[in-house]
């Protein structure tokens, strides 16, 4: 059991809020995942063709301030959340340093942790966030081990995020088909197999909706999957449902989680029109 939400902002005049709703709408889904937190914020694109990378690094005391010299880049904290924007093509001069690049994109940013999804919320000041669009997790780890990599949302390609709840039967088999496509992979954890999925379907021409339309076809099990890209917003189900789902749309937003409860703590949330998405739909928004 874990849980989901996101948030879609249709109305410019509540991007300021969207850290406040965000942060209320996940510790909402606390209890369905205590395991681990974590969220992707999208907003303030980065300009003059940079990129965002999302940081993080397990040694203890790393000096962000001297990395970004040396890579010639600006040096974003939020808590403790790092996100360097610079020149695409970084990756490898970022991970030989001992870093983890955890999203990368011009839009998304995103900062995951394990331990309670409220403590993960505050140790990266989400509250505070201004943006257009967030997607966010809390997880009760079942057949993976409870790790930062391990934790939702999975980003695997340009401003790509994903979260999940369920489970997918025969990850392992697709996960080698697309190894010998060249994906590679840095965890056991079934969700980065539909990420990579969707992200190779998309790097290939296919718009999100038609990518989540491959994985229903490609992947067995039982799952809602809540997934963004820069402009693109989408709630998938596979055929049986079993995974709770709940969309609100509304005249200023596009919102989705696990439960109703969640929901309740945007404004006017009388107004929006509440529903349940049926067995294998695929709902898609776009900027």
């Amino acid at each position: 059991m874990c849980g989901i939400i996101g948030l879609h902002i249709l109305d410019a005049e509540l991007e300021p809020q969207l850290g406040t709703l965000a942060h209320a709408m996940l510790v909402q889904m606390s209890d369905r995942g205590p395991d681990s937190g974590g969220i992707a914020i999208y907003g303030d694109v980065a300009k003059n063709g940079n990129l965002k990378y999302s940081c993080r690094s397990n040694i203890q005391d790393f000096d962000w301030n001297q990395l970004a010299h040396m890579l010639g880049v600006q040096l974003v904290r939020h808590g403790d959340g790092v996100v360097l924007i610079g020149a695409p093509g970084l990756q490898s001069q970022i991970e030989s340093q001992g870093v983890s690049i955890m999203s990368t994109g011009v839009a998304i940013e995103l900062f995951k942790e394990t331990g309670s999804p409220t403590s993960v919320l505050n140790r990266f000041n989400i509250k505070s966030r201004v943006g257009y669009q967030a997607v966010g997790h809390t997880r009760l780890a079942t057949e993976s081990a409870i790790t930062t990599d391990g934790s939702h949302p999975f980003s695997t390609h340009s401003d790509l995020s994903v979260v999940h709840n369920g489970s997918f039967s025969n990850y392992f088999s697709v996960k080698r088909d697309l190894e010998a496509l060249g994906e590679k992979f840095l965890t056991d954890n079934d969700t980065e197999v539909a990420a990579r999925l969707l992200g190779y379907e998309m790097q290939h021409g296919r718009d999100l909706g038609d990518a989540l339309r491959v994985l229903q076809k490609t992947l067995d099990g039982f799952y809602t999957l809540l997934c963004a890209t820069e402009n693109e917003f989408a709630v998938a189900r596979d055929s049986v449902s079993c995974k709770p789902a709940v969309i609100a749309v509304h005249d200023r937003y596009i919102a989705m989680s696990s439960e109703y409860r969640a929901l309740a703590e945007l404004p006017d949330i009388d107004s929006a029109r509440v529903f349940e998405p049926a067995p294998n739909e695929i709902h898609v928004w776009t900027r």
